[in-house]
């Protein structure tokens, strides 16, 4: 069964846990196994290295990663997911993200940022480095995504 490493800031949710398990039952309703970074974590304190293990781990086993690439916490994606899609980059594996909003940076920044740093203009919705290392972007979530990947969408 090929799997899918399930990547975003979702895992600070609330219902983080909640979320997991819809987007697992989506990979699995379509023939895939969804791994989800709080997959084994139990609600347990992990350590910061524990956690970063057991990611990387997972990203290893995965076939295609699939991640949330909508700004959190500020103009731009959430770091560790950034980390996430480098690694599995590196890896050579499939990489697919979406958002929700597909205008440039530009187009939903400005020229230049609060603190005057110039904002690039490639009409990316995402930092090029980003943007160059996945293999597909679509505008929606994680569903909308799935489906894409799969020829269903």
């Amino acid at each position: 069964m090929r799997k899918i490493y399930i990547a975003g800031p979702d895992v600070f949710a609330p219902n983080a846990y909640e979320i997991g398990e819809k987007y697992k039952q989506i990979c699995a309703k379509y023939g895939f196994e969804g791994l989800y970074p709080l997959d084994g974590s139990g609600g347990e304190d992990l350590t910061a290295r524990e956690i970063f293990v057991a990611n990387q781990d997972r990203i290893k086993l995965a076939d295609i990663v699939i991640a949330n690439l909508n700004p959190f916490r500020g103009y731009c994606m959430d770091d560790g997911t950034a980390w996430e899609i480098g690694y599995a980059c590196g890896l050579r594996k499939a990489v697919y993200g979406y958002v929700s909003d597909m205008r440039s940076l530009r187009e939903r920044i400005g020229d230049h940022d609060l603190d005057g740093f110039a904002v690039e203009n490639f009409n990316y919705p995402v930092n090029l480095m980003i943007m160059e290392s996945i293999t597909a972007i679509v505008q929606g979530g994680f569903e909308d995504c799935f489906c894409w990947l799969v020829g269903t969408g």
